[in-house]
């Protein structure tokens, strides 16, 4: 199973399954695959998330953020994933431009603040 559509369709289904773990397998083949598309890299960093892989999640959020800069998803994404890491002080700026692209999202307000706060500003 080289296809690389297939592999994202199948490891996206197991994503939205609550396969976590099992959605990592295919994603990283088609990841491998096809490294420029952010779509497969956004769902690998949702397995690598759910299945508290973190350090890893961050790694594929930063490839997202790399090519898609306001993409508002990937920068909340990769702030909770430093958040979960500790990294509170670095989390901040991924979250503070993710909840300035999208200022009605009240989760995103949330994660900024505590992040604010964790990092002692």
């Amino acid at each position: 199973m080289d296809d690389v559509y297939e592999l994202f369709r199948r490891g996206t289904e197991l994503l939205e399954a609550g396969h976590n773990h099992q959605a990592i397998v295919p994603l990283s083949r088609a990841r491998d695959l096809a490294p420029d598309k952010t779509s497969i890299r956004e769902a690998l960093g949702r397995a690598l998330f759910h299945a508290q892989r973190y350090e890893q999640a961050a790694v594929e959020f930063e490839a997202v953020i790399e090519r898609a800069p306001t993409n508002d998803f990937a920068l909340f994404c990769l702030g909770r994933s430093l958040q979960m890491l500790g990294r509170h002080a670095e989390a901040r700026k991924p979250l503070v431009l993710a909840a300035c692209l999208q200022p009605s999202r009240r989760d995103y307000r949330l994660y900024r603040d505590r992040a604010r706060a964790r990092a002692g500003d």
